[in-house]
């Protein structure tokens, strides 16, 4: 019988929903979903420069599975280049300690400890929650 699956501890979201190749419409684009823990592990291993078995301790999972997301989300990334295809940064199995927001007006994201009504920037209330605490997606 399989362990039953453990949600991947995420620190922060993305700052950006995606990418897109330059010059091309995002309605002639066929995109590439990287979901949040495989972005979390291109940044722990690559931008943050840990180990594996470092940033599996930091997501709160086995450094097999470490190893799997990591190896999806540079093969997500390369066939984005190598097919021109758009990058988007959404859904998967993961938890957080914090609320994350995105203001629509000026792009801001919010990291806060409880739900907020309106951008600390621009104080407009054009925000979307991009998960919830303890996400279940």
């Amino acid at each position: 019988m399989p362990n039953r699956r453990r949600h991947r501890r995420i620190k922060m979201p993305p700052l950006m929903e995606g990418f897109k190749p330059f010059g091309i419409p995002m309605h002639n684009l066929e995109p590439v979903v990287l979901l949040y823990e495989e972005y979390e592990a291109i940044r722990l291993a690559d931008y943050e420069n840990l180990t594996q078995e470092e940033a599996a301790i930091r997501m709160d999972i086995s450094r097999p599975t470490f190893t799997r997301l990591y190896d999806k989300a540079r093969k997500n990334i390369a066939k984005a280049f190598i097919e021109g295809k758009a990058i988007l940064i959404q859904g998967g199995t993961y938890i957080t300690d914090d609320y994350w927001f995105r203001c629509f007006d000026c792009n801001e994201v919010m990291i806060t400890i409880k739900p907020v009504k309106q951008c600390r920037k621009c104080y407009s209330e054009n925000i979307k929650q991009l998960n919830s605490l303890n996400n279940e997606e």
